[in-house]
C-alpha cells in the first residue's frame, strides 16, 4: 500500500487509517461531522496527495486536451484552470479531472486517484493521434507531487501568512508559482472540493513535511485542524459535486449528471463523443442527477431506491449522508427526467420504509 508523505502526521495526530485507491488515507481525526464544520466555519486542511497528475507538453498539447475532454481549452488563459471530464467513446465518463495551463505549450491535468491507471493508458491510447511522446510530451507525474488542499473561510488568513506577494485578487480556479512557507516554487490554486473556498498546494514530495509544518504553524491562532476523507464527501455532497463512482461513472453522461457547462459544443471543438452528447442535448435525457433533501428522520445510502409518491420506482440514490450543517438526511440520485424539477415530492426507501423528500437545486446547504 502506498504512503503520501503526509502518512506519519496522519498516524501521529490519531487518524484513523484507511485503504484506498491503493493508498493508506486518513479517514478522520476528531470526527467527521467536527472537520465537517471546522471547514465550514474556520479551516481544515486534507492531504489529497493520492490524486494523480499527468504534464502535457508541446505544440499538440492544446490539440489533444481538446479532443480527449468536453471542456475548451481554448477558453484556457495562463494560470487558468477549468474542470472537464473524459468521454469514454460509447457516452459514459473515462473520468472528471482539472486542467491547468502553465503557457500555451504547457498543461497539467489532475485526475481522481482510483482512475490513475486507466487514465493514463486512455491518454497513451490517442497519444500517437496527435505525435505526442510519451515520456516527454506525456508525463505521469503522479508520484512526484504532495498535495495539500487548505478549505473554509480562513484559508485565506493562513496562507497569506506563509505567501510573500499579496493573494487576495486571485481569481477562483486560477494558480501561481509560489514560495510559501520556506518551499520554493509550488503550484498554488485557488481550488477546491468542498464548498467552502479555499487552496490547494502542489510540491514536490520532499517539500511536503515543511509545507504541512508550516500551514499548521500559521494556522494556529485560527483553530485548524486536519481533516479526512469522510469529511471531505460530506462537504462535496452538501455542495452537490459530483463523486466519480458514485454520482458519475462510465455509465453516465455529463448531460445526465447535470455537468452540461463542462461539454462545449464550440466551433472546431471535436471531442470524443460529440455528436452523441449534442443530441443527447438537444432531446434530452431520459434521467437526470438530482440533488434531494429528506423531509422525515432517515439517512439515504447509495443504491436505495427512489419512487414517486405513488411508490413506482423512478430511480436510485448514489450518494447520501446526513449533512452536519443541516442536520436532515441529503443526496444525490438519478430520477426519469419527468421527476427532475426543483421541488418535486418523491421517496426514498430506506430499509423497505418510504420515506418522504424533495428534489432541491444545488448547492444543498446554502450558507446564511
Amino acid at each position: 500500500m502506498k504512503r503520501t508523505p503526509f502518512t506519519e502526521y496522519h498516524i501521529q495526530m490519531g487518524a484513523r487509517m484507511q485503504p484506498f485507491a491503493g493508498f493508506n488515507m486518513p479517514v478522520e481525526y476528531s470526527g467527521i461531522n467536527d472537520e465537517h464544520i471546522t471547514v465550514r466555519e474556520k479551516v481544515g486542511v486534507f492531504d489529497v496527495s493520492h490524486m494523480g497528475e499527468f504534464w502535457i507538453k508541446g505544440p499538440k498539447a492544446a490539440g489533444f486536451l481538446q479532443y480527449i475532454t468536453t471542456n475548451d481549452i481554448n477558453s484556457l488563459y495562463d494560470g487558468k484552470v477549468h474542470y472537464s471530464c473524459m468521454p469514454n467513446g460509447r457516452g459514459g465518463i473515462k473520468d472528471d479531472l482539472l486542467v491547468y495551463r502553465v503557457d500555451p505549450e504547457t498543461y497539467m491535468i489532475v485526475v481522481n486517484a482510483a482512475n490513475i491507471e486507466k487514465d493514463w493508458d486512455w491518454c497513451c491510447y490517442h497519444a500517437p493521434k496527435f505525435g505526442l511522446e510519451v515520456g516527454t510530451e506525456l508525463c505521469n507525474a503522479s508520484d512526484e507531487f504532495a498535495l495539500l488542499a487548505v478549505q473554509g473561510p480562513y484559508a485565506f488568513k493562513v496562507m497569506q501568512k506563509l505567501i510573500d506577494v499579496p493573494i487576495d485578487k486571485m481569481k477562483f480556479y486560477t494558480f501561481k508559482k509560489l514560495d510559501i512557507g520556506g518551499v520554493k516554487n509550488a503550484i498554488f490554486s485557488t481550488t477546491g472540493y468542498t464548498g467552502s473556498g479555499g487552496y490547494e498546494i502542489y510540491v514536490n514530495n520532499d517539500d511536503g513535511p515543511a509545507l504541512w509544518k508550516s500551514v499548521f504553524e500559521a494556522g494556529e491562532e485560527f483553530g485548524i485542524k486536519p481533516a479526512g476523507l469522510g469529511a471531505r464527501d460530506t462537504l462535496r455532497l452538501e455542495t452537490g459535486l459530483c463523486l466519480y463512482g458514485n454520482d458519475i461513472d462510465e455509465t453516465t453522461s455529463p448531460i445526465e449528471a447535470g455537468l452540461q457547462w463542462i461539454v462545449k459544443f464550440t466551433d472546431n471543438n471535436e471531442f470524443i463523443d460529440r455528436e452523441f452528447l449534442l443530441k443527447q442535448k438537444m432531446e434530452g435525457p431520459e434521467r437526470r442527477l438530482v440533488g434531494f433533501v429528506m423531509h422525515e428522520r432517515g439517512i439515504p445510502r447509495t443504491n436505495y431506491e427512489i419512487t414517486d409518491e405513488e411508490g413506482s420506482i423512478i430511480g436510485h440514490v448514489t450518494s447520501g449522508t446526513m449533512s452536519p450543517m443541516m442536520k436532515t438526511g441529503i443526496g444525490l440520485g438519478y430520477v426519469r427526467s419527468a421527476y427532475a424539477k426543483n421541488g418535486t415530492g418523491i421517496k426514498i426507501l430506506v430499509r423497505n420504509k418510504s420515506i418522504s423528500a424533495e428534489v432541491a437545486g444545488l448547492p444543498l446547504f446554502k450558507k446564511q
